[in-house]
């Protein structure tokens, strides 16, 4: 394993190409989210300085880690055209041409090219060239070996953590704030002990794709290695957060990475149309600072974050990915900053011509005014929640804690009572 150098910078991968990732008008994941994105950061100067780097160009040789080669065939046959199989048999042997994954021309190199960024971004940090990379674009964290799933044709996280433990790493953190389970990821590893899989998302029972329970704990040796944090619709920041760190800090001590990856979802938001959790920007952004923390405690730095879900393409995404870069280049911007006009009628404009659905007008200032002062969880006491959170929603949430520790702490010889664990 190469170390890293002394170099604190970050690596932001970015090319024009990942906008090519394009399905439907009405689909939910429009990548005019990415180009906001950049287009916010840079008029805030986050990027000042930073030349971003390329995505990796890769072939389908990279991808055959994670996904079969029949998958593979059928994924660059529907995009070119030239699919012999008929479009029911395509959505039912590999999830193709449904309408969460409709079929668009160049899928496979649009798909391709997103792993190819978050491949960059994995090999920068293993190189040591740089502490910490992030590349938006990334996180389809659906896709399954051989079905697209959930908006996702190729795991490009799955494929980046394959890599990292043929180039030296056997101890690897995956932590995916999503509000979907990152489920691919766990399939792709529940039978590996050397990789660590932690999702915090809305409940199964209330969301797709149905999974993520706490007791879904990994496989065999790797019993301990899965990690589930499932909570009920409407969490808002300071339970999320209570949730997060009653249970993330305590599995990363024991586990000891060595490189930590995150996906970084954020239709975790209030205003997100497809999901029902209560998160603001603000509590998107401590949880990015919070696994920043986390990789300089226990990973000498070493951290990779990708993005993911997140379908208020205006409203939402361009600022919470904004400050995902920018907690990543040690540029953390104020939550009160104000967002110059140029930028919102830009956004405003683009806005006019998103879907209906997920076009909601951008935001002046790069928080919501949330309230991240999250009380920490202190055991099975039945404490009073704080001003503002009703007894109920904090019921729910220790519930949730609970389920987790008792299911997982034993495992990592952890006490799930003990909140000093």
């Amino acid at each position: 394993m190469t170390q890293n150098s002394a170099d604190d910078a970050a690596a932001v991968i970015w090319s024009e190409d990942f906008l090519s990732y394009r399905w439907a008008h009405t689909h939910p994941m429009n990548p005019i989210r990415l180009a906001l994105t950049m287009s916010l950061a840079r008029s805030l100067g986050v990027l000042d300085g930073i030349d971003t780097r390329a995505p990796l160009t890769i072939d389908d040789s990279a991808l055959t880690v994670v996904h079969s080669t029949d998958y593979i065939d059928a994924v660059r046959a529907v995009g070119s055209g030239t699919a012999a199989l008929s479009g029911p048999l395509l959505e039912r042997l590999f999830g193709l041409g449904d309408a969460d994954n409709p079929i668009f021309e160049g899928m496979h190199e649009a798909a391709r090219l997103l792993v190819g960024g978050t491949l960059a971004a994995a090999q920068a940090v293993a190189g040591g060239s740089v502490r910490r990379a992030v590349n938006i674009g990334g996180g389809m964290h659906h896709a399954m070996r051989a079905r697209a799933a959930g908006f996702c044709i190729y795991n490009d996280c799955a494929v980046a953590i394959h890599w990292l433990l043929a180039n030296g790493y056997d101890r690897i953190a995956y932590i995916d704030i999503d509000a979907h389970h990152g489920d691919g990821v766990q399939a792709a590893f529940v039978d590996d002990p050397r990789v660590l899989t932690v999702s915090l998302h809305q409940h199964p029972a209330t969301l797709w794709p149905g999974t993520g329970w706490p007791t879904e704990i990994g496989n065999g040796d790797a019993q301990g290695s899965a990690v589930n944090i499932a909570l009920m619709p409407d969490a808002t920041d300071r339970l999320w957060l209570r949730a997060f760190h009653a249970v993330v800090p305590s599995v990363l001590a024991q586990f000891r990475p060595q490189i930590l990856i995150s996906q970084c979802g954020v239709d975790s938001h209030r205003a997100d149309p497809l999901t029902d959790l209560s998160l603001t920007v603000d509590g998107q952004r401590a949880a990015m600072q919070a696994m920043r923390g986390f990789a300089d405690t226990y990973c000498e730095g070493r951290w990779v974050a990708v993005g993911g879900g997140g379908y208020g393409v205006v409203n939402v995404v361009p600022r919470s990915w904004t400050h995902l870069m920018a907690v990543a280049l040690d540029r953390d911007v104020d939550v009160d900053t104000t967002i110059g006009e140029s930028w919102c009628a830009t956004a405003e404009e683009v806005a006019d011509q998103v879907y209906s659905e997920y076009s909601a007008q951008p935001v002046g200032v790069m928080g919501d005014g949330g309230d991240v002062g999250y009380v920490a969880w202190d055991g099975d006491t039945g404490q009073p929640p704080p001003d503002g959170i009703t007894e109920s929603a904090q019921r729910q949430v220790d519930r949730a804690i609970l389920a987790t520790r008792r299911a997982i702490f034993p495992l990592h010889g952890l006490d799930p009572e003990d909140p000093r664990d």
